[in-house]
């Protein structure tokens, strides 16, 4: 063999070596995931595994909105759920009443797991590698625990709140708590807000959460179980952020951080719509969407970005499924739907008009759009928040939505060029990295499944009395012995002194 061919193998093996990733051909997985929003990125995920050649099983309702019985993906399993549970969630008008409601909706699906011998034995019978679900609820934490299976969770939100707060450290001086609509760096009323903002959540899990699954966790988990010590007790996190968006903070070994792992290249757009895009020439375009769990805005509020819009020299095309404002002109165009993605990535665009959900956050993020946000409920407040400290957007309160106001911060938004430079250091700031989000998610899954589970990444302090956590019992150990000590010096300086004394007294008389 010559040295040429001698050195190209030796550059084709290296290039194996380092390219190769051990593979678990063939797991099986069992799948318990949250509908909605949450659902298309869970789907995401099962895609590439179901590409990687893995076996899967999805537990939906019969009520589902999203997730659909028949797939090429997978094999589902259906769990009855009546027309009234469904009807008294949707009736929901405060946000802890649809907490305990959705809470209560799932323990319903639950119950009838449990209550169907044929369903159990089926679960037991299929041996499933592993669990994995959204822990935004909790029935997927309980049936790992009674499968007695290895737990993965693809988390952003919890059972009531953010997931760092029940795994890592999480100090309040200067970690923002969900909904608290702060920064990391806060003053003395600031912190004030935030404690009392996470003793909210500590009275929601408690009260709300942990009661609806307190019987079922008695009546069928061995040695009894609540929902924060199952979270506890999970394997891996895939964690749907990245600390290009969230403010630094301790983290744990157990904990993948995956944000961003639906975005990917976008691809050309349908050609009647590249048309319309290219049609906008010099002043590019402007997108416009609600996500999936908002259709559209009250109708006067509507109407008044309609008429801004209007005026615009730039194309506009907007995802509304509400009545056609009155006040829509020819460069805008409505859609129920929209390639976002591939728009986000296309060369014209340049602002993203949105209410600040997670994916889309992170969309704009990966594309480099900067974006004008109008937060409705949830975290979308604090998902802009995190954009605007870093100048790559903008927050417009609904409250305070208006035409004056959209007009303003919309321009503020497209010839601000800050806000474009902005958002594209971030955007290079989180693609630089050796692997694809969707690689490591996939890669952990994996290693849970070669493994058997991942305890060793996994803290056990969360088993330890709350006194033996905060190291009081040895706080008052220690205390005790200082104080004898003290007392214990106090009592024979006494001593000394009154013997002093006493011989003072004999030797006068």
């Amino acid at each position: 063999m010559t040295s040429h061919h001698a050195c190209g193998m030796l550059v084709f093996l290296s290039v194996f070596l380092i390219s190769y990733t051990p593979q678990c051909n063939g797991g099986s997985i069992l799948v318990v995931p949250v509908d909605g929003s949450h659902w298309l990125n869970m789907k995401l995920l099962l895609e590439e595994l179901h590409a990687r050649g893995h076996n899967l099983t999805v537990i939906r309702t019969s009520r589902s909105w999203y997730i659909p019985e028949k797939s090429d993906l997978y094999t589902s399993i259906t769990v009855e759920m009546t027309r009234e549970v469904l009807d008294n969630f949707l009736s929901c008008t405060g946000l802890m009443s649809m907490l305990s409601r959705g809470h209560s909706l799932w323990y319903d699906a639950l119950k009838n797991i449990f209550v169907d011998q044929n369903m159990i034995k089926g679960l037991r019978d299929s041996q499933y590698d592993l669990v994995l679900t959204d822990p935004a609820l909790a029935p997927g934490l309980i049936l790992a625990k009674y499968l007695k299976l290895p737990l993965v969770l693809n988390v952003r939100w919890i059972t009531s709140g953010e997931g760092h707060f029940v795994l890592a450290p999480s100090p309040l001086s200067y970690i923002p708590v969900p909904g608290s609509s702060l920064t990391d760096k806060m003053n003395f009323i600031q912190r004030l807000k935030n404690i009392l903002f996470y003793s909210i959540i500590l009275f929601q899990q408690k009260f709300v959460v942990d009661p609806v699954y307190n019987d079922i966790c008695d009546k069928y988990i061995e040695g009894g179980c609540d929902v924060i010590s199952l979270l506890q007790g999970a394997d891996i996190w895939l964690f749907r952020s990245d600390f290009v968006f969230e403010f630094p903070r301790p983290t744990m070994p157990n904990v993948v951080y995956i944000g961003g792992f639906q975005c990917k290249p976008a691809r050309p757009l349908p050609a009647e719509l590249e048309e319309f895009v290219q049609s906008a020439g010099q002043h590019g375009v402007i997108i416009m969407s609600l996500g999936t769990l908002i259709n559209a805005f009250p109708k006067e509020i509507t109407e008044e970005i309609a008429s801004v819009f209007a005026k615009m020299p730039q194309k506009v095309i907007w995802k509304h499924k509400g009545d056609r404002p009155s006040t829509l002109r020819n460069n805008t165009l409505i859609v129920d739907w929209m390639p976002q993605k591939d728009l986000l990535g296309h060369p014209q665009t340049k602002v993203f008009v949105a209410h600040g959900g997670t994916n889309g956050v992170q969309e704009a993020i990966y594309y480099g759009v900067p974006v004008l946000g109008i937060p409705v409920f949830f975290d979308q407040y604090d998902n802009l928040l995190r954009l605007q400290e870093r100048g790559a957007g903008k927050i417009i309160q609904l409250a305070d939505v208006n035409g004056h106001s959209f007009e303003q911060g919309l321009k503020e938004v497209i010839h601000q060029e800050s806000y474009r430079q902005n958002i594209q250091r971030l955007s290079r700031l989180h693609r630089d990295q050796p692997i694809t989000p969707m690689e490591k998610a996939v890669f952990w899954v994996e290693y849970v499944m070669r493994h058997k589970g991942a305890r060793h990444l996994r803290t056990e302090a969360y088993k330890m009395p709350w006194y033996s956590y905060y190291c009081l019992d040895v706080l008052f150990i220690l205390l005790s012995v200082v104080t004898v000590l003290l007392l214990s010096i106090v009592v024979v300086f006494r001593f000394l002194c009154c013997r002093r004394q006493r011989k003072r007294k004999t030797k006068l008389s």
